[in-house]
């Protein structure tokens, strides 16, 4: 008797983080049920993917939706389903730029309850470690925090605070107590904050002001610091949004010495530079900031070379006028572009290397932050896990328009980058979050607890 299924994509180039094949791909009851060169059965749904490439749903693990208290900046609706539009299956959303932060477990209960209503994907949310907040860090442990986030230097937002070394080391301690990783944001608040305060005086406020006030030396010395204290503690240490290949390089020697780190890098720094800032403005502002040509193409080589664990899209939104001022210094520092994780990957890969290459995109956006952050379930087509898949057709390459953006501030410096990759379809547990085809959207997010276990 022929099977049932709820799903089937046939004859679809699939991609895994080895290998690209010709397969079928059947879906029941939110999981991948067959793989194979013809899978025998009907379903409720057949789609045709002959000449199109079907790829794990991507995980972002470092976005800031800004909800609950921002929701005028982004909201977890229309950031999530601007992920989905992106073949976003799971994101992480970030302890900072809601109101309140999620520092503590009341915050994190709200958050959570807010994500449950309107999410088109699944979510994970990271805690903060903040100072002040010792007491509270095992209760987001237990609530179900995917991991710890700090800072070594102002955050942008005067309720989420940095942390110095010595508090970094005790948050890292305890950390490592819970099995949990923390996320550093690595730039050196001694350096950043007296170059800043020395050109203000000046009265300097263009965008090279911005460059020259947060040099790679700053982000150098608080990655060395990180690296020590995770030395020390034991605890899992991920650097995010790493800006440069010298970082990479240091990484990489630690790494060596048995220290547990990870590498994120996002595509705004493999994609631009800050050649470009005086086109682009603050729409491109971010921190670390962009950096130059020779340093994005040294960390295009790093990433060919797998030297960088996994790629994220540091969404961080804002109003159109938080970015509309002369006084680079005052704007918004934060880059819309959850939506372009994948494509924007795949356009380079295709453009320099061909399909052959798409296997590393599927490490860098799914495999990668599902083994890092312990998603047994996600990241990989594989028969059993989650039916989290995003159908992409690569193409000629077509300019990156307004009108496609689905964010709540439909603006970003990805805006006329040329992209090849097309997202037409994104399942998350086998219900469509984004189509191209006309499908109902059914999908709904669900909370994905920390993987040591207290939170569930």
């Amino acid at each position: 008797m022929a099977e049932e299924f709820d799903w089937i994509v046939r004859q679809a180039a699939v991609v895994s983080s080895e290998s690209v094949s010709l397969r079928d791909v059947a879906v029941r009851e939110g999981r991948i049920a067959a793989i194979g060169a013809g899978v025998e059965g009907s379903a409720r749904e057949e789609v045709n993917g002959e000449g199109r490439y079907l790829f794990p749903g991507t995980i972002d693990p470092h976005v800031h939706f800004d909800e609950p208290g921002r929701e005028e900046w982004e909201g977890i609706a229309t950031g999530s389903r601007a992920l989905a539009a992106g073949g976003g299956s799971l994101f992480f959303d970030m302890p900072l730029n809601s109101l309140p932060p999620t520092v503590d477990v009341e915050s994190f209960l709200e958050k959570k309850r807010a994500a449950e209503a309107t999410a088109v994907t699944d979510f994970a949310l990271w805690g903060g470690i903040v100072p002040g907040n010792q007491k509270e860090r095992e209760g987001l442990a237990r609530a179900g925090a995917i991991g710890f986030k700090a800072f070594l230097s102002p955050t942008g937002t005067p309720e989420f605070g940095w942390v110095d070394r010595a508090a970094l080391r005790e948050g890292m301690r305890q950390a490592a107590d819970f099995g949990l990783p923390v996320a550093v944001h690595a730039e050196s608040e001694r350096i950043v904050t007296e170059l800043t305060q020395r050109l203000r005086a000046h009265g300097r406020g263009s965008w090279r002001d911005y460059l020259a006030s947060r040099p790679l030396a700053a982000e150098i010395e608080a990655v060395r610091q990180a690296l020590d204290c995770a030395g020390e503690t034991g605890c899992r240490l991920h650097l995010v949004h790493v800006s440069a290949p010298e970082v990479v390089e240091i990484a990489q020697a630690e790494r060596a010495k048995g220290v547990d780190v990870t590498v994120e890098t996002c595509p705004h720094y493999l994609v631009l530079c800050e050649e470009e800032l005086e086109r682009l403005g603050a729409l491109a502002k971010c921190a670390p900031p962009l950096r130059s040509r020779r340093q994005s193409e040294g960390l295009w080589r790093a990433l060919l070379q797998e030297q960088i664990d996994l790629l994220a899209s540091d969404h961080s939104p804002c109003p159109p006028a938080a970015k509309a001022t002369s006084d680079f210094f005052a704007a918004w520092g934060g880059i819309s572009g959850c939506q372009h994780l994948l494509p924007l990957l795949l356009d380079r890969l295709a453009a320099e290397s061909g399909s052959h290459a798409f296997p590393l995109a599927a490490r860098l956006c799914a495999l990668g932050s599902a083994r890092r952050f312990g998603i047994a379930s996600k990241g990989a087509i594989a028969v059993g896990n989650d039916a989290d898949l995003a159908l992409v057709e690569v193409g000629e390459p077509k300019p990156i328009a307004t009108k496609d953006l689905l964010y709540r501030h439909p603006q970003s410096p990805y805006v006329g980058l040329p992209s090849r990759a097309s997202i037409l379809l994104t399942l998350v547990r086998g219900e469509v979050a984004f189509s191209r085809f006309g499908h109902p959207l059914r999908a709904r997010g669900r909370f994905l607890p920390g993987p040591c276990g207290l939170g569930q």
